[in-house]
């Protein structure tokens, strides 16, 4: 939002700025749209919430976000905002009354008492005890300025199920749960606690319930931490999705080392796990990288190729692939959290009239990653980004298939199935810097005998011979 487009000349990303955009999105081919924080908050990031049911007054009114749904649900696009409620502001009314113990508020947040060790550490990786000047200390796994809320307390699950609601009747498609696992996993002691995960998909499954209430369609995918998919896959039946924070890794694993290894097969066994769990298929929420994470190109060292082929994995998966702005121009960043997150290049100029300023860039890319750049260039990231995109509108199996893994003989190339009721084709990648030939027999009792789509020119398949140049992704027949 703060790095988008800003259409009042105040330096800042706002709401009328993404209704202006919208068309930019749309020749993407995007079908969604996620907003980062758009509640009042005292930070630039707005992950401390100060008013769960306003707009922060930098990015518009409540008529702009209006506006911006409408004219997005034109278009086909459906919006999605992030709801942070695993805890509030400590400028938030409830919090600031909460420090009266006979308050009501006081139950809904964590309060030290006596025996509390209070150099605990917390799931987040910090000091899980915060301190107020009078010396009593209270629960904030991620900041001072963030306390947890206390989901034991039923005040708190009543107030925030009818936060979700609020939301669903002024339109939005769905939310991106922030901080999904740590509404009960608050210290390092927990993690592994099988009644920890208990307790958080019991409070998801009843959040669930009460938004779906008000919009049965609504989609809720979770931000859950995890380091594998085997720990992922519980949470395919409490919520729409779960970002794929395992497979975002080895993808780009798999571009920067040109090697695919065991890739196809565990492709195979995690998406098998999660339709399992879910009932469906294509549940995975898969991405590369978001506003917490050195962004992909930065992580590929700027290769371009390596990013071209990192992009092609992702988006010729099944799943609901999401894209962090500016990834399809190969915008750089590497942490602190604020140079990840750093102004959208629209123009070659960066003065130019929509371009946001709230920060300097520390990435000192130029004009040429910048959409005015790269919509006049056909070879560009963006270009491999829409088609991309585009296939998958073209082919329902890259959104919704069945994935098999299909063995190749070189460690250079990826090669699995897709099929569902429209469509069955084979994806074939070349990871590497080297032309490739591929025998391509039956496969499953299948031979695919028709080159479909190519990413780029000279993908040729003769007599059952596939041939590859280097860095590129093959959709047969």
């Amino acid at each position: 939002m703060r790095s988008f487009d800003d259409s009042n000349g105040d330096g800042i990303g706002d709401l009328n700025g993404i209704t202006a955009k919208l068309d930019y999105l749309k020749s993407l081919g995007i079908s969604g749209i996620w907003l980062m924080p758009i509640n009042p908050s005292p930070s630039y990031h707005g992950y401390d919430v100060t008013d769960y049911e306003a707009i922060n007054p930098q990015y518009g009114s409540m008529a702009d976000f209006q506006h911006l749904l409408a004219a997005a649900h034109q278009r086909g696009i459906k919006v999605i905002i992030d709801l942070v409620i695993n805890h509030t502001s400590n400028r938030h009314p409830w919090f600031l009354a909460a420090q009266n113990p006979d308050d009501p508020h006081h139950a809904w947040y964590s309060w030290a008492t006596p025996g509390t060790d209070l150099a605990a550490r917390s799931a987040a990786g910090d000091k899980a005890w915060q301190a107020l000047p009078d010396g009593r200390h209270y629960l904030g796994i991620f900041s001072a300025g963030m306390p947890d809320l206390n989901y034991d307390t039923p005040a708190v699950r009543e107030a925030m199920v009818k936060v979700g609601q609020f939301w669903m009747r002024k339109g939005v498609d769905g939310f991106r749960l922030d901080a999904a696992r740590h509404i009960y996993l608050n210290f390092a002691s927990q993690e592994g606690d099988p009644a920890v995960l208990r307790n958080n998909l019991a409070w998801w499954q009843q959040f669930m319930r009460g938004v779906r209430q008000v919009n049965p369609h609504a989609y809720v995918v979770g931000e859950v931490t995890e380091n594998s998919w085997q720990q992922l896959a519980p949470w395919y039946g409490a919520l729409s999705a779960v970002f794929d924070f395992p497979l975002a890794t080895r993808l780009i694993d798999a571009a920067r080392s040109e090697q695919a290894s065991d890739l196809a097969s565990r492709l195979q066994q995690r998406y098998a796990a999660f339709a399992a769990t879910a009932g469906q298929p294509g549940a995975d929420a898969t991405f590369l990288s978001n506003h917490d994470q050195n962004r992909v190109m930065s992580q590929l060292g700027g290769n371009p190729q390596h990013m071209r082929m990192a992009a092609a994995l992702l988006l010729t998966l099944p799943g609901h692939p999401f894209v962090y702005y500016g990834e399809e121009l190969g915008m750089r960043g590497v942490k602190p959290d604020p140079d990840l997150r750093e102004p959208m290049r629209w123009q070659r100029a960066t003065d130019a009239p929509g371009e946001t300023r709230w920060k300097t860039s520390t990435a000192k890319q130029g004009g040429d990653v910048s959409v005015a750049a790269e919509q006049a260039d056909p070879d560009s990231l963006l270009h491999d980004y829409a088609m991309l995109i585009h296939w998958r509108t073209q082919l329902s199996a890259l959104r919704d298939g069945r994935i098999r893994a299909v063995p190749m003989a070189s460690g250079h190339l990826l090669a699995y199935e897709l099929e569902d009721a429209g469509s069955h084709v084979l994806v074939v990648h070349n990871l590497s810097h080297t032309a490739q030939t591929i025998a391509l027999g039956d496969t499953h009792g299948h031979r695919f005998d028709a080159l479909l789509l190519q990413s780029r020119p000279g993908i040729t398949l003769d007599h059952g011979q596939l041939r590859m140049p280097a860095y590129t992704t093959a959709i047969l027949r």
